[in-house]
């Protein structure tokens, strides 16, 4: 090999040392996605979603109207809008609904019976809406770590979510503040369904 071709062989390699190290560019921007939170008042919403963005927990307070988090997750960013869960709000939450991409529906399941069919009608109606009916549901049975807690299975069974939501994109997970591991993998499940969602709009 000539003394030519090996400098351009040298000067090659160096070009692309060079492209590697210094022409990268930016990383590739995470997609966002609008989400609502809603649920009852004391199901916990604004405690996970706080936990979600490591908020000191001494300054949390129930949300009365409505808060927005952007909650960041490796592959994506969530931008929640969270309602107020309280009996006078309620009759108002289909107002926030527009624009949303996904829903996290929060129960909790230590609740009175009282409470539980509540918010069984309130996910029946937010299953069934217009505006929320082809979205992905990301359904949280929160506080398990109370000892009247019921099991995913009671609470599936109750809320009658089998035969109301087929055909739907949902997910029934178990959570509470004391695992944090289980909580982050319910939101990546949600992220998934969202990618679906997105990459089936683009083939159509």
């Amino acid at each position: 090999m000539s003394d030519l071709r090996i400098t351009e062989a040298f000067l090659y390699m160096d070009y692309l040392c060079f492209r590697a190290l210094c022409c990268k560019g930016p990383p590739p921007a995470r997609p966002e996605y609008d989400l609502v939170c809603i649920g009852l008042t004391g199901s916990g919403k604004t405690s996970l979603l706080s936990k979600l963005c490591s908020e000191s927990p001494d300054n949390i307070v129930s949300t009365t109207g409505f808060s927005i988090k952007a909650v960041p997750f490796q592959n994506a960013i969530l931008n929640v809008k969270e309602l107020g869960g309280a009996d006078n709000i309620r009759k108002y939450w289909s107002r926030y609904y527009q624009g949303s991409q996904g829903v996290i529906f929060v129960l909790d399941s230590a609740s009175s019976e009282d409470d539980l069919e509540t918010s069984r009608n309130e996910l029946h109606s937010a299953l069934q809406h217009p505006q929320l009916c082809t979205l992905p549901f990301l359904i949280l049975a929160n506080h398990q770590d109370k000892p009247a807690a019921r099991s995913v299975q009671e609470v599936k069974k109750y809320f009658e979510l089998e035969p109301l939501a087929r055909g739907k994109r949902w997910i029934l997970q178990p959570c509470s503040l004391d695992d944090m591991d289980a909580l982050k993998d319910s939101f990546s499940q949600l992220i998934n369904l969202l990618e679906e969602k997105d990459h089936e709009a683009v083939r159509m």
